[in-house]
């Protein structure tokens, strides 16, 4: 017999092959394929091996569910819709702009919005990298061009983060940190706008490892969001 399993948490090839090695070492298992595109696992069996057993052989950061379920007869696929997934993103966005808008809120300026909303989108999310620092490159690395190329730049990307929005916050030399913001914020989106146009099925590492979202539509939105406002800013910085 032969299921198909989702499998969240891969975030490499070393993680497709770990969790290849762990499934294959399971006793009723005739052999385990991991496609880590579509963060499936398809298992021949030669007795049922129930799920638990399935996930107690993996490490934790994995998570192993049922593809598909049976409901009046139809085969339904037991997934989150796009929107309960991107929740984390849209929930966190929601709270760097309330806080951005209460910074401003007694002397309103459009300015000083924009720049601390960038400061603490950037502080928030490197945040979020900084939980597992050691996966964030490899995942980084499937969809960011200069990652590709260049993997210590998966490394240091965080702490890039960090460093501009330090620069915003406190308005430390902010026409570098605009045009710092487009060159790497650019850089991502090419990358994010291949993968959409090729219709991979990947994580975003916007938010780290930590919190497992699709790459969607919502990401390229959210990076393009900060490139507007980069432009804007440089355009009322120079003109």
């Amino acid at each position: 017999m032969k299921h198909t399993y989702t499998v969240t948490g891969m975030t490499c090839n070393n993680c497709k092959a770990s969790v290849e090695d762990k499934l294959n070492a399971i006793q009723g298992v005739v052999k385990a394929s991991v496609n880590l595109e579509k963060s499936e696992a398809t298992i021949e069996m030669s007795e049922h091996i129930s799920l638990n057993t399935l996930q107690a052989a993996l490490p934790s950061k994995y998570s192993i569910s049922e593809k598909n379920i049976f409901k009046s007869g139809v085969i339904q696929k037991e997934e989150k819709s796009e929107l309960q997934q991107l929740f984390p993103l849209f929930l966190i966005f929601g709270y760097i702009i309330v806080a951005s808008l209460l910074l401003n809120y007694k002397s309103w300026s459009s300015t000083d919005f924009m720049l601390d909303f960038m400061g603490l989108f950037y502080i928030v999310f490197s945040f979020f990298k900084f939980l597992d620092l050691k996966g964030f490159p490899e995942s980084f690395k499937m969809y960011d061009p200069l990652a590709k190329v260049m993997p210590v730049y998966g490394w240091i990307y965080p702490f890039i983060e960090v460093v501009l929005g330090l620069m915003f916050l406190m308005r430390i030399e902010i026409p570098i940190a605009l045009i710092v913001t487009l060159f790497v914020l650019g850089i991502t989106t090419i990358g994010v706008t291949k993968t959409l146009l090729n219709k991979k099925t990947i994580q975003c590492a916007c938010l780290g490892t930590a919190l497992k979202l699709p790459m969607t539509k919502a990401t390229f939105i959210e990076n393009s969001i900060m490139i507007v406002m980069a432009i804007i800013m440089l355009i009322k910085t120079y003109y």
